[in-house]
């Protein structure tokens, strides 16, 4: 049986704050720790039914590329929603979701671009 492990390493600052987030993989074609701004880790537990979630971020992760993380995680999650469970629906429902919040996301940045001008 093939086995692959993830690791991450999180520096913090005085307050537990991250200030850097690595991480390796075995199946990471890229050698070495690479470095990253944001994880959102959720893990099943099946004991209680629910679901633990570990959602880390650097104090300088853009609020911008916050927002377009959070909206790629959800395209992904629809598209899990479909490959594991075959519910097209919910896979929709979700993109559509996440159509909505793209153009509010670009709206946003036209907007700060005019003030910034």
């Amino acid at each position: 049986m093939k086995k692959s492990d993830i690791h991450f390493a999180v520096e913090l600052d005085s307050q537990n704050i991250p200030e850097k987030i690595y991480w390796e993989a075995t199946d990471n074609p890229n050698e070495g720790l690479s470095d990253t701004r944001a994880i959102a880790i959720s893990i099943w537990d099946q004991y209680h039914n629910s679901t633990l979630k570990i959602d880390l971020w650097t104090k300088d992760m853009d609020v911008v590329d916050m927002k377009r993380f959070l909206i790629e995680i959800m395209s992904g999650i629809a598209d899990t929603a479909e490959s594991a469970t075959g519910d097209t629906r919910m896979a929709t429902d979700i993109e559509n979701t996440c159509r909505v919040l793209s153009k509010r996301l670009e709206e946003e940045i036209k907007q700060q671009k005019q003030q910034q001008q």
